[in-house]
């Protein structure tokens, strides 16, 4: 495979493959995750794990760098990286907690194809090209047809009657900013984007909410890019953030339901900040940080 002028050859991913690394970013399914994390911690390497399977070990930190790199110092060789709507949420959600106090949160979500995989978007595809030409529409991936659909399920749904992703938007969160008694609820939605979620944020805060104050918070916090002139039309969408590192908010306005409220708006990369570039930006914070690659 050639990448960036250079031919490498690709191996297969077996224990003694990770010889003499000293990062190992992982995006594979929890199962080969599981077989091989430990394998490459036991050769020395850091494994920076984007599946769920070590999300809610309570010995493994789960990062998102701007929010708490300082877990990773007691790392033991993995660390996992959050689920992509609850990563996306949190660069709105934590820089207004830094200020006011957050003290419940509610979450919708508008979560884009590519985050069930490439088959998705060609299944979008598909429907729309279909449609074009008067054609019947088949589905495959999801139980609805997707095209000019919203489907208010992504994952299984659980005996609570929530489903996985909107469970772990809620423990992640937890996890993530240090507030195991947060109240938090979500409902995650598939919508016709091919790249990029969006959530639509209700929060609660211990303090009283300054409109100003929140958006200068939010323009310094550096996972964040403010754009919030609704007057001028201008706020953040799925289309504008994909292939961005940062996440767009705005929208900000006064909740009139909720004591202290604030809702907001966030679109960000599913594939970058919501996975691979959140894994690299850990590397990349620990290591300027001066925090050891090698597992205590």
């Amino acid at each position: 495979m050639e990448v960036g002028g250079k031919k490498l050859t690709v191996q297969e991913a077996k224990p003694e493959a990770f010889d003499g690394l000293d990062i190992a970013l992982f995006a594979a399914e929890g199962a080969i995750a599981k077989a091989l994390a430990p394998e490459a911690v036991k050769r020395g390497c850091l494994v920076l794990d984007k599946s769920s399977a070590f999300r809610m070990d309570p010995t493994i930190p789960l990062v998102v760098p701007e929010i708490n790199l300082e877990a990773t110092r007691s790392h033991r060789g993995i660390i996992a990286s959050p689920n992509c709507s609850t990563a996306i949420a949190l660069m709105g959600l934590y820089p207004l907690h830094q200020l006011f106090g957050v003290k419940r949160a509610f979450f919708a979500t508008y979560q884009s194809v590519s985050g069930t995989g490439a088959d998705a978007i060609d299944e979008l595809e598909a429907q729309t090209q279909a449609y074009a030409k008067g054609e019947a529409l088949t589905k495959k991936v999801y139980p609805y047809q997707i095209f000019q659909n919203v489907i208010p399920h992504i994952d299984s749904f659980g005996g609570d009657g929530y489903t996985g992703e909107e469970t772990k938007m809620r423990e992640e969160s937890r996890k993530i900013m240090g507030l195991p008694a947060l109240k938090v609820s979500a409902t995650c939605v598939r919508v016709p984007v091919v790249r990029a979620h969006s959530v639509a944020v209700n929060a609660e805060f211990e303090r009283p909410v300054d409109l100003a104050a929140a958006r200068q918070a939010l323009a310094a916090f550096p996972g964040a890019s403010l754009l919030d002139d609704p007057a001028n039309k201008v706020y953040p969408t799925p289309l504008d953030f994909s292939r961005q590192v940062k996440c767009g908010v705005g929208r900000l306005r006064h909740d009139t339901a909720l004591d202290n409220g604030l809702a907001f708006w966030v679109s960000g990369d599913n594939l970058w900040k919501g996975a691979a570039l959140n894994s690299i930006q850990i590397a990349e914070a620990m290591i300027k940080a001066g925090i050891p690659l090698k597992a205590k």
